[in-house]
């Protein structure tokens, strides 16, 4: 996509960064069920009950659910307390909600339903390939092996078909200090940590040319003849822009950091030094979920405000600017100094 178009990021519900379907909490209203709990444009958590192109989106603050449903004004409802801690949630992609979750001590209906759909996953498979390269260097050696996803992979380790591998495999089970049996058990363990590596740098990179049109979309306003003289509205364009770049940078930092170290886990593969790295990475699911979170939701109210670079002029961006984006934006750097403590 070039920076002349721009569409709203659109995901389905578990692969989002700010929808929660409630149907995966248990809460007592039947009507709930069928809801979400989304990050609006202020990124404040506000639970949507309908959504379609003709009515547009119909969301309630938190709050004022017990208006809408009728619940007891003399006590809190159970569901008040549960949506009240979800709210607080910085990001609601499944590896942010996995920790946060328990963290909270919210239930889950099923908490092996917080993954990413099958054509997420398969989507992000070109991202997998820098992770499943040495391992199937080093067991599979030179030998060509078909591989189109994660899943190929692993049936390929629970029945490798290669006598070469057989032996390698054996090599890597004890360099592991399991049964050979249990690898492809480490191996799903070793998949699902860099799966979300991937589907990170996935959504930093699609939100690139979105990071490009917003910050370009800020010299006319600056070079304004009447706008340039707005001191507030110079200051907070210096606010977006600052934030979009160093979040950015932060996140692109922190997960080469990543990448470099799962490579180098090859080099001498333990358990330990696994468990290692794999608590290392999911450390910093929250902040990480919390700046993309973050950034997507203000870079989809951009697109949907300025799909073309000639969408709307200089004054039109500028009150854009100064009533949706720099609303709240400055949460998204509070998020990730407090994430990454």
């Amino acid at each position: 996509m070039s920076t002349e178009e721009l569409k709203p990021i659109i995901d389905s519900d578990m692969d989002s960064l700010f929808i929660l379907p409630l149907s995966v909490i248990p809460l007592e209203t039947p009507a709930l069920q069928s809801a979400k709990l989304i990050k609006n444009v202020r990124l404040k958590s506000v639970v949507e009950v309908f959504s379609d192109a003709q009515s547009g989106s119909g969301q309630v603050d938190v709050e004022k659910l017990g208006a809408v449903f009728g619940w007891p004004e003399d006590q809190m409802h159970p569901d008040l307390g549960v949506l009240r801690r979800l709210a607080l949630l910085p990001s609601y992609d499944v590896y942010s909600l996995r920790i946060s979750l328990r963290e909270h001590g919210i239930p889950v209906n099923d908490f092996s339903s917080l993954k990413l759909s099958p054509d997420k996953a398969k989507e992000l498979t070109k991202y997998m390939v820098m992770f499943t390269k040495p391992l199937m260097r080093m067991v599979y050696g030179e030998e060509a092996v078909n591989i189109e996803s994660y899943d190929d992979l692993l049936r390929l380790f629970r029945d490798p078909d290669i006598k070469k591998a057989r032996a390698r495999l054996e090599q890597m089970a004890n360099s592991l200090n399991i049964d050979i049996m249990d690898v492809p058990r480490f191996l799903e363990d070793y998949g699902d940590t860099f799966l979300s590596l991937s589907f990170y740098r996935h959504c930093l990179d699609r939100l690139t040319p979105y990071f490009t049109a917003c910050v370009e979309s800020l010299e006319p306003i600056r070079t304004h003849f009447q706008l340039k003289q707005n001191y507030n509205l110079m200051k907070n364009c210096n606010i977006i822009e600052e934030v979009i770049n160093s979040m950015s940078a932060s996140i692109t930092g922190r997960l080469e950091v990543f990448e470099r170290r799962s490579r180098d886990m090859w080099d001498n593969l333990t358990q330990e030094e696994f468990r290692s790295v794999k608590t290392m990475i999911e450390k910093y699911h929250v902040s990480i979920g919390a700046v993309l979170c973050g950034l997507t939701v203000k870079m989809n109210s951009f697109a949907r405000t300025f799909p073309t670079k000639n969408s709307g002029g200089p004054v039109k961006r500028a009150d854009f600017m100064m009533s949706e984006m720099i609303q709240g934006i400055e949460l998204i750097r509070e998020m990730e100094k407090k994430y990454s403590l």
